[in-house]
């Protein structure tokens, strides 16, 4: 059979490909189906075509995967958030260990790595300690909403659907986020459409509503509320923010961020604050952090110490080494490795992420951690003293090449890599591999209901 862009095809789903999509194969022809699994026997339309694989749309379920289960959120399948929800959960930890295992022998050629089993979430709803919802002045209605004529079609404030910008659904409730969230959620709606302000034109980029961020701190149970716009308007924020308050005495902190740029980023060119607090705290393990709207922090806080007891674990400290911490971010991994080391040296080009590093070094009691500002390629060369151990949790782009023969140059007994992307923590460890043996790799699910998967590498030289 020769397959053709909107061709409808019946086909049975064979496996699940890293990007959560089922894997067909059709004359030999890989067919990724989004929204399928392994099991599934489906009706799909072709709806992109390449030289060496297609892609599909699921039209019907023919015949379910016994791995599926009913979906407890009404947006599943529509939206951007989380595309697994269907998915037996036992059955998602098989996929994302596999998924890490297959990036190592295919991409790296590294046979017999011992990947361990994925360490389970817990829980794997209400997880998420932040969230941003778009706004929209048009909203993008679900298969049984299109020939409703009662729908006001002019706002919306949600999620993504998959794959675009400019498609948004009016999100009642996001089951990731903890109750609360979703009570302010409703309740920021109601503000935003009484106020008499625009929403945001994702394509027009005119408008003053842009997106609700909310983040919440799991050690405390405390809330932050921010509010990002297009432009100031203390008068109208400012009763808001105070209404928030006193309907949600959880919530200590609203900030407002303003940013005229047309990005769809919630990241305000500055911030002004409205009420209460102009940050939150949230502990891992037995440090606590402030997290400010825009600061980086970890998700999922609960799985976040998971991971870190993980990396530390990895390190085998002893209270002599000299740690390196490559993109350290606001220095979490910093601190926690602090009390086994001698001194932690971390580097992350972002300088109000090294900011929060040094206050939070400065409110936990540390005095062994240094941080410095800027680009690992430029740093790592003008280093005064070879790390003994070797931190690196890169963003999802992996390494730069330059820092890989950096690294290797400097040779640090251990190395201990966290990774977002099995894809590119394969190619890293590929060109490490003449110098350092894969010990072991540890999946940890940060992101249920997601095909994401963080893992933990244990690296040391031969």
């Amino acid at each position: 059979m020769v397959v053709k862009k909107g061709q409808i095809i019946e086909t049975e789903i064979q496996d699940v490909a890293f990007g959560g999509k089922g894997l067909a194969r059709i004359d030999g022809m890989a067919v990724f189906v989004d929204q399928a699994v392994t099991g599934d026997r489906v009706e799909a339309r072709i709806v992109r075509k390449r030289k060496q694989y297609a892609e599909a749309r699921l039209l019907r379920l023919l015949s379910p995967s016994p791995d599926r289960v009913p979906a407890p959120c009404p947006y599943s399948g529509h939206c951007g958030g989380c595309k697994w929800q269907f998915l037996r959960y036992t059955q998602q930890l098989v996929y994302k260990r596999r998924h890490v295992a297959e990036s190592l022998r295919h991409i790296g050629m590294l046979e017999d790595v011992r990947v361990h089993p994925t360490v389970p979430a817990d829980p794997i709803f209400g997880y998420r300690n932040k969230m941003e919802f778009s706004c929209s002045d048009r909203r993008w209605l679900l298969p049984e909403e299109m020939h409703r004529d009662d729908l006001d079609i002019s706002f919306a404030l949600g999620l993504h659907v998959p794959g675009t910008f400019h498609k948004v659904l009016d999100t009642s409730a996001c089951l990731l986020q903890p109750d609360l969230g979703n009570d302010l959620l409703g309740m920021v709606r109601r503000e935003m459409r009484q106020s008499g302000k625009p929403p945001y034109g994702l394509r027009s980029h005119e408008g003053f509503w842009r997106f609700l961020m909310l983040r919440h701190s799991v050690a405390h149970d405390r809330w932050m509320v921010n509010l990002i716009t297009s432009a100031e308007d203390q008068a109208l924020l400012q009763p808001m923010a105070e209404r928030i308050m006193r309907a949600h005495p959880q919530v200590t902190a609203v900030v407002n961020n303003i940013t005229t740029r047309k990005a769809a980023v919630a990241f305000g060119e500055y911030e002004r604050p409205l009420a209460g607090d102009h940050c939150l705290r949230d502990g891992i393990g037995p440090y606590e952090f402030e997290i400010s709207a825009n600061s980086f922090f970890q998700t999922n806080t609960r799985a976040a110490l998971k991971l870190y007891e993980i990396a530390k674990a990895y390190a085998r400290l002893g209270g002599s080494e000299r740690v390196l911490d490559l993109y350290c971010g606001t220095g979490t991994i910093s601190i926690f490795m602090a009390d086994a080391a001698r001194t932690v040296t971390g580097i992350e080009i972002t300088e109000s992420a090294i900011k929060d590093a040094h206050r939070n070094c400065e409110h936990n009691g540390i005095d062994n951690c240094r941080f410095l500002a800027g680009d690992v390629r430029t740093l790592l060369p003008a280093l005064k003293h070879k790390p003994d151990v070797l931190i690196i949790d890169p963003p999802r782009d992996g390494m730069h090449k330059d820092v890989v023969a950096q690294v290797m140059t400097m040779a640090p007994a251990r190395i201990v890599y966290v990774s977002c992307n099995p894809a590119t923590l394969a190619r890293d460890i590929a060109v490490l591999n003449s110098t350092y043996r894969v010990a072991e790799v540890q999946p940890v699910d940060m992101f249920p209901h997601t095909w994401h998967i963080e893992s933990v590498a244990r690296l040391e030289m031969r």
